[in-house]
Order: structure tokens, then sequence, then C-alpha cells
């Protein structure tokens, strides 16, 4: 009954406020106190009961009013932030207080004359009189920030005694408030669930000042320390709420919000010595520095570890039907992960250190393959193809790649027995041969990652070799050679990734030898491909009639892995953010070479060979620019190493099996892995690696998908639904 009545005090509190044409004052407490002293409204409570139109009238008839509300709500804030909130009433009056900041705050950003109403002066705001007016926005900052460390509010009070003693805000130490152990902070608070229900109900997205370090610090601690699992019982998710997910997915969504990093230019800190040392030269943003600074080990592997466990959460199979919990935030953990690898390049190097950064790579291989079908999720498609491929500029995570594949996590992939890099490669062949026609953006990524760790790969399974030609074979075809003037690009890619293979680790690789064997009559066509009028204009011709990317016929399709499930569409209404269009691949990545003594080179940048910039003439048909293309790069095709292959392999491969009558494809296999061609094959080439590099159209990128990925999380309370957004659009599928 008495939630009822606080509903129907508030609903009759916002008409009040609807519909009075004149301002009512801010000393008329008995009028404000409405919204906030006298109810105990939930969040959903005050979205239900306070409309859209409803805010957007006040704004438009009464705007004083509602800048009036706003300021109150924010002076009930600083109250309870001075005061410590020592009684329930003040602490709900603060909860309240949040709530209705919260649905009002979209609706004042989204109209242009109101974006400086929070940076404008209150009068009497400061906090000393010599300080003069504060910015509304200050003061809510600041209180917001005071209060996520609040005892017996936020967090555990360190009192002892009487349960009647206060802290004293002032004098409090927030470093020693830190929510959760982990980085730069050894002790775990008892777990308290109000405290958690409190915290996610006051964080906000924006920086605070003196507390930006422990509030950094207890965001990544609570989000890297949470295991969904919890004590193991199956179907525990079903029996207890589970107050700390809420607050670990707000706590990662504040985290990538607040280390969003302007310019699009890679951040270079200076050298750190500890993450509290803050005068040294950094960012503006202390959250971005300090994530910078991370520098122990034992905090590297913390995160790593958290991280992996939560990003591996979905994965996990059990033989009870949904017996354990599946986060839904794996996005935002992905995002999360790809700041820290590119803010702290120690971080990253440590990830590559041992075989562990193979517990981040199967969960998005698993991730990049379950979307591969779903429109809806062409941004996480992006983002685990941006971290792979950040990954694949380092020598060790090629290196890593060898480690036998043997968890054997449910996918619609054929069945292999192999490494990492089977794996790797037999995902991006499904999601190339049976991925939406959305994701052609992302081949050049994709082979761009399998050429940089190629020249490491010592045994490819025969199941990732024929899938390696069958890309080849598809996408050496005249009509989709023709048919687009970058397409040549992806037939490069893979002659490159075998030369490397053939180049630096023929030992071993004798699948892929006897594939490209088998195959050969590609390269030899590759060989002589034509550039006669005639032969292009059919190849152009057939593109017209069949659009589709890549044949997806003779891959040598296997059964899948036992008990997958294969990829889906969206659901109709399913809903989706776009996104800004992608730089290519020449802008995401710059070109290093490696040295005889293991370090890269910067490769300067020039036009590349294989791209050259024809002006067609006017009057200058289709068919007579491809011509002009096709003569440019075609005597360019890396085919030397593999032609020598062959012309050395083949007639010894045809002797024995003539000799000895071998038809079983073991014994030729048995056959090539002693064959050696040591000083039969040309001079090997330097290993040429494409590095990621930040720039401002990724930049622009990742800030909009990490907020439509933000924006399609939260729907309860719906914070930004039907408010004027006008980073992307939002659309039904």
């Amino acid at each position: 009954m008495g939630n009822t009545d606080s509903k129907l005090n508030f609903r009759k509190a916002v008409i009040q406020l609807t519909t009075k044409t004149q301002p009512v004052e801010a000393t008329d407490d008995a009028f404000w106190d409405q919204f906030w002293a006298d109810t105990a409204t939930t969040v959903q409570d005050v979205f239900a009961l306070l409309p859209a139109a409803e805010i957007r009238a006040v704004r438009e008839e009464s705007p004083s009013n509602l800048a009036t509300l706003c300021y109150k709500a924010v002076e009930k804030l600083v109250q309870g932030a001075e005061s410590g909130c020592p009684t329930e009433k003040e602490k709900q009056i603060v909860l309240n207080c949040t709530r209705m900041l919260s649905r009002t705050l979209p609706y004042i950003f989204e109209d242009q004359d109101w974006r400086g109403f929070f940076w404008s002066t209150v009068p009497g705001a400061g906090r000393d009189e010599d300080e003069g007016a504060r910015p509304l926005a200050e003061s809510l900052l600041l209180a917001v920030a005071d209060l996520l460390f609040c005892p017996d509010f936020t967090v555990q009070s360190h009192k002892k005694g009487r349960p009647d003693s206060i802290e004293d805000m002032q004098s409090l130490d927030s470093c020693e408030y830190i929510w959760e152990a982990g980085v730069g902070f050894a002790q775990s608070p008892p777990l308290n669930y109000i405290h958690d229900i409190n915290r996610k109900s006051i964080a906000t997205p924006h920086q605070p000042y003196q507390h930006a370090l422990p509030l950094f610090t207890s965001l990544l601690n609570v989000v890297c320390a949470y295991d969904p699992v919890g004590y193991g019982i199956p179907y525990n998710h079903l029996l207890f709420s589970d107050y700390r997910e809420q607050l670990v997915e707000q706590a990662v969504q504040i985290l990538i919000v607040t280390l969003e990093h302007e310019g699009g230019q890679p951040y270079r800190p200076p050298s750190p010595s500890s993450m509290e040392d803050q005068d040294s030269v950094g960012p503006n943003n202390l959250f971005v520095n300090y994530l910078s600074r991370i520098h122990r080990e034992e905090d590297y592997d913390f995160v790593l570890k958290g991280l992996a466990r939560l990003l591996t959460n979905p994965l996990t199979q059990t033989y009870l039907p949904n017996s354990t919990k599946k986060i839904q935030f794996h996005q935002e953990l992905l995002v999360l992960f790809w700041k820290l690898c590119d803010f702290n390049k120690k971080f990253l190097f440590f990830v590559l250190k041992s075989s562990d950064v193979l517990d981040i790579l199967v969960p998005i291989l698993y991730y990049l393959n379950d979307a591969r079908a779903d429109q809806s999720r062409v941004g996480l498609m992006h983002i685990g193809v941006f971290i792979l491929l950040l990954l694949s500029g380092e020598r060790n995570f090629g290196v890593r790649l060898n480690k036998p594949y043997s968890l054997h996590v449910t996918m619609d992939i054929p069945v292999f027995t192999g490494t990492h890099a089977d794996l790797l490669i037999v995902v991006f062949h499904k999601i190339i041969t049976s991925g939406h026609q959305r994701l052609q953006p992302l081949y050049d990524c994709l082979l761009t990652i399998v050429v940089n760790v190629s020249p490491y790969l010592k045994s490819l399974s025969m199941v990732a070799a024929n899938k390696l030609l069958h890309l080849l074979e598809a996408f050496s075809t005249n009509w989709f050679l023709f048919s687009a003037p970058q397409n040549h690009h992806l037939v490069f890619f893979l002659l490159e990734a075998f030369n490397n293979i053939i180049q630096y680790q023929f030992d071993g690789n004798c699948n892929l030898v006897y594939a490209i064997i088998r195959k050969r009559n590609v390269f030899h066509q590759l060989a002589n491909l034509p550039s006669d009028p005639t032969t292009i204009q059919k190849a152009l011709q057939r593109k017209r009639k069949s659009p589709d990317a890549i044949s997806r016929t003779s891959s040598q399709e296997t059964v899948s892995m036992e008990g997958s499930r294969p990829a889906v569409p969206a659901e109709p209404g399913t809903l989706k953010a776009s996104l800004v269009a992608m730089p290519g691949i020449d802008k995401l990545t710059e070109k290093s070479q490696v040295s005889e003594d293991g370090t890269m080179v910067t490769v300067p940048p020039t036009e590349s060979p294989q791209t050259p910039e024809h002006s067609a003439t006017a009057g200058t048909s289709d068919t007579e620019c491809t011509i002009l293309q096709v003569l440019s790069w075609k005597s360019k095709l890396p085919l030397q190493t593999i032609m020598r292959l062959l012309q050395v392999l083949v007639p010894q491969v045809e002797k024995i099996c003539i000799d000895k009558g071998l038809t079983d494809e073991s014994e030729i296999l048995k056959f090539l892995q002693h064959g050696t061609l040591v000083g039969l094959l040309p001079v090997p080439h330097p290993i040429l690696i494409r590095k990621y590099q930040a720039n401002a159209g990724t930049g622009m990128w990742f800030r909009t998908y990490m907020w439509g990925v933000i924006y399609l999380r939260n729907v309860d309370p719906p914070i930004w639904y039907d408010t004027d957004v006008r980073l992307f659009e939002i659309q039904k599928m």
C-alpha cells in the first residue's frame, strides 16, 4: 500500500510540474520535496511516471521549472555527500534524486539551447563563499564521486564501536575504500548487495576529481574479480538475484566511456614508475593515464585472467541445460580489452608472453563464428577482428598459435585435430564462405591476420590447409578478380602467406605442401591469367548474373562438431545501431619488416605496387579500365616460390606414386614430410608484418560502436529510448 501511495504522490507532483505555467521558486521546498523526500520510487517507476513527452513539454513551456528541478536535485546530492547520509531517509532522498536526474538528463542534452546548462554557474553552488559559484555539472560530479565512497551507503564502514558513529566525509581517504581487491588494493571487502545496488544507482559515466584513482581501480577490480558461476551450484542464477552482475555490467560500461581518448592518435605515455605519480606528462583523461601506468605483473595477471574468465563464460557447456549463468556484456569486455592493449603496451606484451593469450583468442573466435550470419552483430564481428589484427602484429602471437587446440568449444565448424592456428583459419574460412555480405570489407583484415602469423606456423592440419586453398581457388576466379579493383589484394595476401610458410616453416607443413600440389592448376591459371577484352567482358557479365562474393561450393566441407548449432540471422525486429565506415587495410596498418635479429623496422609508406591509380580517360570502358589494372598487378603476383616448389616436387610425387603404386594419401605425406627444398627455392624474402595503427577513422568507429552497444544494452530502464540521439541511427532488422 505504501509503495502505491508513493507512486501516486510522485505522479501528482509530476502533473503539478507539467501544468504550472508560472516559475516555482527554488525556495519552495514543500513543492520540490514531493519528488524525492516523500517517495520511495524505483527507477522503473520514475521512468514510467515521468513520460518523455512531459519532460519535453516542461523544457519548452516552463524551462525555468525544469532548470530548478535539476538544480534542486543536485543540491540534495551535494547535501548528502557532505553529511554522509547517516539516516535511511537521507539515503532514499539521494537515490530518488539520482533516478530523477537519470530520467531528465538525456532530454536536456538533446536540445542545443540546453547544452551549456549544466556548465553554467548557479548562485551559491560553491562550497566556500571564496570560490564563488561552481558549475552545476562540477557540483554534480563531485557529489556523485563522494557518494560512491560513502560509508554504510556504498562502501563498508571502517568505524568500530557505536553503531551511530559517523565518519567525516571531508577527511575520508577514498583510496582506503576501493570496492574490490585487485589492482592497487589488497583487501577484499565483504559482499554487500545493498552497497552494490546503491553504487549502480549513483554511478555516472563522467570523471570526478580527487576520487578518480580509487574510482578507476574500483571499477576495474569489480569487473575483473567477478565470477558469474559463483559457488558453482547448478541453476543458482535462477534461485538468487545477482546484484553484483548488474554493478559489473554498469562498471564496465562506465570504464569504456571514461577511457575514451580523443583525437584518434595513439596515446604514448611516459615510462611509469607508479600509478600514483600524477605529475609527469600525460593526457588530460586521468583514467587513460592510470590505465597506462599499471605495471605490476600480478596486476596484469589479475586483469587478464578476469577478462578471460568472463569472455569464456558464454562458451561454458554443462550437462544440465541452462544451469549456469551466461553473461551478456561480452562486447563491452572486448572494448575494454582493446583499450587495455592500446593504451598499455606493457600489458599487450604480457598478454602475448604466455599461452594465456589463447584464453582470449578462443572466445573471440567463438563470437565471430556465432555472429557471422547476423547483420545486427556486424559491430561485434569488427571489434573481434580488430583485436586479432592488433595481436597479429606481434611475433609472439603467431608463435602461441602453435599450441595444440584441445578445448573443443562447441562451434559449427568442421571437426579437426590440430593447433589454435588451425582453429583460427577454419573459423576465418567459415566467416568468408558463409557469413553475410556486409562482412566483405573485413576480408582484407582476416587475410592480413593470416599473413602476419604465417611465418611462425609450424604445422597446419589438412583441414586448415584445404580451407586456405579453397579461399585461393574462390578468390582467383576470373569473374571475382575482375569484378572489383581491390579484389586481387586477397590473392596477394594468400600467396604471401603460402610463401612465408614454404620459406620459413617448410619442415612440418607437409599438409599444406600436399594441398598446394593437389590444387596446382589454380597457380598455373593465375600465372596465365587472361588479359584479353573478350574474357574480361565475359567475367564481368557473369558478375552481373551472380553477385555472390565467392564460390561457396567445393570447399570439401566436413561434418560440424557434435552439439553445435548453425549461425542464424537476426530475428525480425532486432535493433541495431548504425556504424561509420571503416578505413581500408592500408590505412588501418603500417608495414614493418622483421630484421635478422628479430626486431621490426617500419617500412616507409609508398604507393602499393599492386594498387596503382589509373585515371580513366573520358570514354574509357569498364573493360578497358580492368585490362589496365590487370596488366599492372599481374606481373607482380608473387608466384616464383610456389612455382619452383611445384617444379621440383610434382615430378617426384608422380614418380613415387608410379614406382610404388601409391594411392594412399598418408604415404605421399610421409614422403613430403621427409623431403627438403634447401638450395632449390629462391632466396627467402624478408618477413613483412602489417601492424595496426591508430587513426581518426578507427577512433570514430570505436566511438560509435561503443555508444551503440551501451544504448542498446540499457533498456531497463531505457535511458535513451525515444531521445534524439545523433551519433548513430537505430534500425530494425
